[in-house]
């Protein structure tokens, strides 16, 4: 579960308009401009080549509509990691200690302490 504050939170933020509006606006692009993008750079070669971790919630249906997380993001990035957290839609609400032990063993392997 989110927890009660911040469900109120959330309950808030979708009471507002503007707020509304924003959040649709991101899932329009997600299915029009950005897609546009994303196959442009699949299509030029273009992946990330930084440290990408990827994380999911293991109750929620994404491994089984859309396969393994992982798998997926390797199309997009050479150097991908990750896990699925023990937890619902909203990861850092509710599996806060296990989202953050993840991050902290992530970040600082991920940067590049070179001279660029």
């Amino acid at each position: 579960m989110m927890g009660s504050e911040n469900y109120a939170e959330w309950q808030e933020a979708i009471h507002k308009p503007l707020v509304v509006s924003a959040m649709l606006e991101d899932y329009r692009a997600g299915l029009t401009i950005d897609r546009y993008h994303e196959e442009a750079d699949q299509a030029a070669g273009r992946r990330l080549d930084t440290p990408l971790l990827v994380l999911w919630s293991l109750r929620d249906d994404l491994e089984q509509l859309y396969g393994d997380p992982l798998k997926i993001w390797r199309n997009w990035a050479y150097n991908v990691r990750g896990q699925g957290i023990d937890s619902g839609h909203h990861i850092a609400e509710e599996a806060p200690d296990e989202l953050s032990s993840v991050l902290t063993a992530f970040l600082p392997n991920a940067v590049d302490t070179r001279a660029r």
